[in-house]
């Protein structure tokens, strides 16, 4: 009878065990490699209303941000429903509601594309970032205590984005960077985390006019063997700045249509790294590059760091790199699947037709594609186009989905709903 006792807690030890080694958290936007990539297993590929849901939490209002998921804990940002306040909310794993505190105010009246609550929070595991539409910087700790706070305006002017800060707050090690590219400011910051005092502030150099001064993109962080460095997309340029002080290491420019300088081209969609390559999105009619990481200086239009460019733009929805494939969506739903290295082009395919602002995610050899009207087509890897299903919450969806501990997390316009393979 004790041999068998063992052996029944031996098997539910390594069972536990193989859960946690396959969970992974989702601390920022597009996850923790900032790529859109989860290493998870077991995720489902159907889901409706009713089939594979384990919960469906209402909100208190609409926003676009994109839940994080850390240890089980969710949290996310939104409006409430009267549209004056931005919150922070923390959910449990059974979907029931911790707490929620109150992180800005303002009035929120775009509701379909960005709002006061468009920027996703990020996390270290014990305190949770935020950044709101018009400026509002805090940190909160897992209980929902207040740690610090600042108004952008107050440290760096006013602020003038028609539809509000949609960058979300970086996270790396003990530095949180803004980026900041609007018609009244060009400059990037670090913040240290656990004061909320400023590390470095630098101004971008630009000779970005009209419209292309706005830039709604996120930075990432770039890091290999060799380098490390900070990425920023905006006012005409792709920029890496030193982590430590910001300074500027290298740009890339000629991201217009071929016709000429568009000076309505303001830039949403973001950077992406996957293969040691470097994908950069343009707005309209604009030139999508694929960028060799090793740049110093002005590298615009040199060949030794371009690899590849493509007139086709994302508008919203950032690219996606599996395996050696190259995936970028358009804000209409057509899907362009292109060779990392070359550009080569395997396919154009529409995997649904509507409009798509949210970002894909990808796990297991599955992309995951979320439109507007709340469809989620899954889309298997690889270099033929293959639709494996069609999934649909028939609520408004702007947020890109979350994935952590064998569950997607999905941000409707009127509930988080957590997604299992029942």
């Amino acid at each position: 009878m004790h041999n068998r006792f063992l052996a029944i807690l031996f098997l539910a030890l390594s069972a536990a065990c193989q859960t946690l080694c396959h969970a992974e958290n989702w601390p920022m936007w597009r996850g923790p490699r900032q790529d859109g990539t989860s290493r998870e297993t077991g995720l489902p590929v159907e889901w409706s209303a009713t089939e594979n849901i384990v919960w469906r939490l209402p909100l208190p209002g609409v926003a676009p941000s994109t839940p994080i998921v850390w240890d089980g804990k969710v949290f996310l940002t939104s409006t409430d429903r009267d549209g004056e306040d931005v919150l922070l909310l923390a959910i449990d794993a059974t979907g029931k509601q911790l707490w929620q505190q109150p992180i800005g105010h303002g009035e929120s009246e775009q509701m379909e594309k960005n709002n006061l609550a468009a920027a996703s929070p990020c996390t270290d595991g014990k305190y949770v970032w935020t950044l709101t539409g018009n400026g509002t910087v805090s940190c909160h700790d897992f209980a929902g205590n207040l740690r610090w706070q600042f108004q952008i305006e107050e440290r760096y002017g006013s602020i003038d984005m028609p539809w509000s800060i949609a960058s979300s707050p970086v996270l790396d090690g003990q530095l949180l960077y803004l980026q900041l590219l609007h018609l009244n400011s060009s400059r990037v910051v670090a913040i240290d985390k656990a004061s909320g005092s400023e590390v470095w502030n630098v101004e971008r150099q630009t000779d970005a006019t009209g419209k292309c001064m706005r830039s709604y993109a996120t930075p990432i962080v770039y890091r290999d063997d060799e380098r490390e460095y900070l990425l920023t997309q905006g006012q005409d340029y792709l920029v890496a700045h030193d982590l430590q002080d910001g300074s500027e290491l290298w740009r890339c420019g000629d991201f217009h249509p071929r016709s000429g300088y568009d000076p309505m081209m303001h830039m949403s969609s973001s950077p992406v790294v996957g293969g040691g390559v470097i994908l950069v999105p343009s707005g309209a009619n604009g030139n999508f590059q694929a960028v060799r990481p090793h740049g110093k200086g002005e590298i615009t239009g040199d060949e030794n760091y371009r690899l590849w460019n493509a007139y086709i733009s994302p508008m919203r929805p950032s690219a996606l790199v599996v395996d050696s494939e190259a995936y970028v969506c358009m804000e209409s739903g057509v899907l362009h699947c292109l060779d990392l290295l070359t550009g080569e082009l395997h396919y154009k395919r529409a995997v649904h037709r509507h409009t798509h602002h949210a970002s894909p995610v990808s796990a297991e050899g599955r992309i995951y594609f979320t439109s507007r009207d709340g469809t989620v087509t899954v889309v298997r890897s690889g270099k033929e186009f293959e639709i494996l299903a069609t999934n649909s919450l028939e609520e408004s969806i702007s947020a890109s989905p979350a994935i952590s501990d064998g569950r997607i997390y999905l941000r409707t316009f009127d509930a988080l709903y957590a997604i299992e393979k029942r």
